[in-house]
């Protein structure tokens, strides 16, 4: 056989070898691979991981790669850091405080703006309109909300009813919780009233929502940079120096930062309890004794009654990844949103559901009947009045500032200072984080 011939044959033979690769299905590795930073521990992690594991096994283009970060504030800070350095995830979950950093960051993608390039349609009107109008700007959301949640009131069921209170009335006015409180104490059912989770969340940014006052000035933040806090203002100095004062006769307990205070609710020391409505999985999976949910107490006139304000985190699409990546992620929001994964995310996490279908399908399907508990964040959000002093907070450097007041509550607390002191300083310190941030970010 000449030579040629071979070198002809084997040449011919490579390139139909090479076809017939080209023509194998690909192997799994060629999925788009998309990366998820979040700060979900726990239960909520392993909720996280299921929700991505389900968008994967729902298609086949994409492989959704989560990762936990660490707290809030360490995955923001990282986030921001891995962009600089041009390593930055596709998405990353940045609790609400973040917002406004985020929002004049340069780092990220608008999620309105994703999905418009991406030609995949998604009905905002359906979205509930507390949730979403804390990540809107100039009409267009920015960001794909998440978990969301609302500090609500809990309380154990058990001890009213050896209190002599009835199980199935929680109070309703801050007046009917210290009455409720004393009761307790003097029966013995409960060695302290009631206590409180994030504190800055629940008793300051939340207390000026619900009772219709500002929390800072320009709208709470959301028409300008130039901002000033007021909570050193009358309601304010009135509600913590209310809490200060039930301290002394246990009446009030306060059991520190985040989620610290828990277990004076979980073992039984506190009868009441004002957190998050996201515990309600957590709650039922672990508490032990009959416990029940109201929505938050109210000091009554002169003070109207408008809306808690959102808590928890949304997804944040990174700005400068390639064509198909971005489309891997807008597909993995919008499967995230739609209404199966809202009502599972709901029912799993205790977080909101965050569109109007699902909670109808969840009314259809009797859940709230069933689980009246989980109501009571829908009811508090939904059927109350919302006014610009319950949209929400929009502040730069609002992690430092959070940890401002925080700071200056235990002060107040621990009666180092009155409540118009520390709330002085507070809003002073904080004052001054909000021109630095203003200074840093000219528009």
């Amino acid at each position: 056989m000449p030579r040629t011939t071979t070198v002809w044959r084997s040449i011919t033979g490579a390139v139909a070898l090479s076809a017939l690769v080209a023509l194998a299905p690909s192997p799994a590795s060629a999925k788009t691979e998309i990366q998820f930073w979040h700060a979900m521990p726990g239960q909520l992690g392993d909720a996280t991981n299921e929700l991505v594991k389900q968008f994967n096994e729902s298609q086949s283009e994409y492989e959704v790669k989560a990762l936990r970060k660490g707290t809030y504030p360490e995955t923001l800070t990282a986030a921001i850091a891995a962009y600089r350095q041009r390593q930055a995830p596709n998405i990353v979950q940045v609790f609400e405080v973040g917002t406004q950093t985020m929002l004049l960051s340069g780092a990220v993608h608008p999620v309105y703006q994703l999905f418009k390039e991406q030609e995949i349609a998604v009905d905002w009107k359906d979205f509930i309109a507390p949730v979403v109008g804390y990540y809107t700007k100039d009409g267009n959301l920015y960001s794909m909300p998440f978990n969301s949640s609302t500090p609500i009131f809990y309380y154990n069921k058990d001890v009213f009813q050896k209190a002599g209170l009835d199980p199935a009335k929680p109070p309703q006015t801050w007046k009917q919780v210290e009455e409720y409180a004393k009761k307790i104490i003097a029966s013995g059912a409960a060695k302290c009233g009631f206590s409180t989770g994030w504190p800055s969340w629940t008793m300051v940014e939340n207390m000026h929502a619900w009772h219709d006052q500002p929390f800072a000035t320009r709208r709470n933040g959301f028409d300008g940079l130039d901002v000033q806090l007021l909570i050193n203002k009358e309601f304010g100095v009135k509600h913590i120096g209310q809490l200060a004062a039930w301290q002394k006769d246990n009446v009030y307990s306060y059991g520190g930062r985040a989620g610290t205070a828990d277990p004076k609710f979980i073992n039984g020391e506190c009868a009441m309890y004002i957190q998050s409505s996201a515990l309600i999985g957590g709650f039922t999976r672990g508490v032990k004794f009959a416990w029940g949910t109201g929505q938050l107490p109210h000091w009554g006139p002169p003070y109207p009654k408008a809306t808690s304000i959102i808590g928890g985190a949304t997804l944040w699409v990174m700005k400068g990844k390639p064509a198909n990546e971005n489309r891997g992620t807008a597909r993995f929001l919008k499967f995230v949103s739609e209404t199966n994964q809202q009502m599972w995310w709901h029912v799993t996490t205790g977080y909101l559901a965050i569109s109007n279908s699902a909670v109808k399908n969840l009314e259809a399907g009797y859940h709230f009947k069933k689980n009246p508990d989980q109501w009571t964040a829908f009811a508090q959000l939904t059927k109350g009045k919302a006014t610009p002093n319950s949209q929400g907070l929009r502040l730069g450097n609002f992690v430092q500032i959070r940890d401002v007041i925080e700071s200056e509550l235990e002060n107040i607390f621990a009666g180092k200072k009155t409540a118009k002191q520390g709330l002085d300083d507070a809003a002073a310190k904080s004052n001054d984080l909000l021109k630095e941030f203003a200074a840093a970010n000219k528009q």
